[in-house]
């Protein structure tokens, strides 16, 4: 049954009775995070949006979010955050046997482990075709070497997504292969990049001689390109404007150290305030909500062009969450709305933009202040200052990541360009030739 049909069967207000109920009956804030993970992953309720034989509930992704902010309205913990949910999940359902479901996502909904994203590298971040590392049989294992940059909270993750060559003898797309990576063995260094935020989400990633057993490979050896355009694919729509849910989480996986934790604890922490353990400010996007109760507080709440900007990003937002309700009316009736997701990609960037200046205007100087060290955070709490603008300060400096990663803003409009209006593509020869015959990033 697809996620569509789901939703034509159960309306959305049933399905948010069916999760109330279930909520009642089921959560208990002294619980372990492990423990409630268990309960909320294998009850359907961590991804509704995946399949049933991939522990979803085939929810349409507009139900789904909706599921999401009931869990968030009820007072409980969210379903675990991270990669591993927002694109390994759907991905494995997706291409993987039902025994690689089982093992990986599984584990997933359940927040037993944290995943990362090992696809860019040095020389192949806007063409992730021209990736190097290497994955060489041996047996019943590959042998991996090659070197990662850009990996998302790969300081946290048990399993990273990997993309390897596996055979170097055909064009570029074809010789690719998706594999499960285990992050813990030997021969596999994760070096954190601290950005101008303070913090370090992402990582340089060096694979020596690491192995990955042949079952491991998802979607088949030598289409990995397939399975990646996937992985992709969910990535732009979950980092799209209207992808976002609203539930409070805690971070999945053995190394964060949050699975033993009360799950109580984190629902207590609220948006925008610390959770425990959190080695850094929570940057959520700036809402003009959140700017408009700012601009009150300052008393910059009457100044035209605050207010016109307050306008501008309520109106940029509800696009976002349009657009993804004309995705679900066009897949209700078997038509889809080519280039959605790009375009989706392409105005969160533009939202986060926008909140990033108007932030900033409001705050005024202010926002030049920011706590690079934790040691610098108390210092600036003791401030005569509005207690948003340190979150502020932080989103400006974050604002510039999410028009690089996940694709470029260019890499967005190629794609829109090149595959839904059928412009030409660049002269390039790299579809017929073999990749070890290639210029390096030809």
């Amino acid at each position: 049954m697809t996620s569509e049909q789901t939703s034509e069967h159960q309306p959305s207000e049933e399905i948010l009775e069916e999760v109330r109920r279930w909520l009642k009956e089921n959560w208990e804030p002294d619980l372990t995070v492990a423990e409630w993970w268990e309960r909320l992953g294998l009850a359907g309720w961590s991804s509704p949006s995946l399949p049933p034989n991939a522990y979803g509930r085939g929810l349409s992704r507009t139900d789904a979010m909706a599921v999401g902010r009931e869990i968030a309205a009820f007072g409980a913990l969210g379903p675990p955050g991270g990669l591993g949910l927002l694109l390994a999940a759907p991905t494995i359902a997706t291409h993987g046997t039902q025994e690689q479901i089982d093992r990986y996502v599984r584990g997933i909904v359940t927040g037993q482990q944290g995943w990362c994203q090992l696809f860019s590298e040095p020389g192949a971040g806007s063409d992730l075709a021209g990736l190097t590392t290497r994955a060489v049989r041996d047996g019943d294992e590959w042998v991996i070497n090659g070197q990662k940059v850009w990996t998302s909270l790969g300081q946290f993750a048990d399993l990273g997504m990997l993309l390897a060559r596996t055979d170097p003898e055909v064009p570029k797309h074809q010789g690719i292969s998706w594999m499960v990576l285990d992050m813990h063995q030997p021969g596999v260094e994760v070096r954190p990049l601290r950005e101008m935020t303070g913090n370090a989400m992402f990582n340089e990633v060096f694979i020596t001689d690491a192995r990955v057993p042949a079952d491991a490979v998802i979607g088949g050896v030598n289409n990995g390109w397939a399975v990646a355009n996937t992985t992709l694919a969910f990535e732009r729509a979950g980092l799209g404007s209207g992808g976002g849910g609203a539930s409070i989480s805690a971070m999945p996986g053995t190394i964060a150290g949050q699975l033993g934790r009360r799950a109580g604890d984190f629902v207590a922490a609220r948006r925008g305030r610390r959770r425990p353990d959190d080695d850094g400010p929570i940057l959520q996007p700036m809402g003009s909500q959140m700017l408009a109760s700012l601009a009150r507080e300052v008393g910059k709440d009457k100044d035209p062009v605050i207010r016109q900007g307050l306008a501008r990003l309520y109106i940029l937002t509800e696009l976002g969450r349009f657009n993804t309700e004309r995705l679900r009316a066009a897949r209700a009736i078997g038509r889809d709305i080519p280039g959605l997701p790009n375009i989706a990609k392409l105005s969160m960037s533009e939202i986060m933009r926008q909140s990033r200046d108007l932030g900033m205007a409001i705050a005024g100087a202010a926002g030049m202040l920011h706590a690079y060290r934790d040691e610098d955070r108390s210092r600036l709490e003791q401030l005569d200052i509005a207690p948003q603008v340190p979150a502020v300060t932080g989103h400006a400096l974050y604002a510039q990541a999410p028009p690089i990663y996940g694709g470029t803003d260019q890499i967005q409009r190629n794609i829109i360009g090149e595959r839904v209006l059928g412009l030409p593509r660049e002269p390039s020869n790299d579809r017929t030739v073999k990749f070890s015959e290639l210029p390096r990033n030809g």
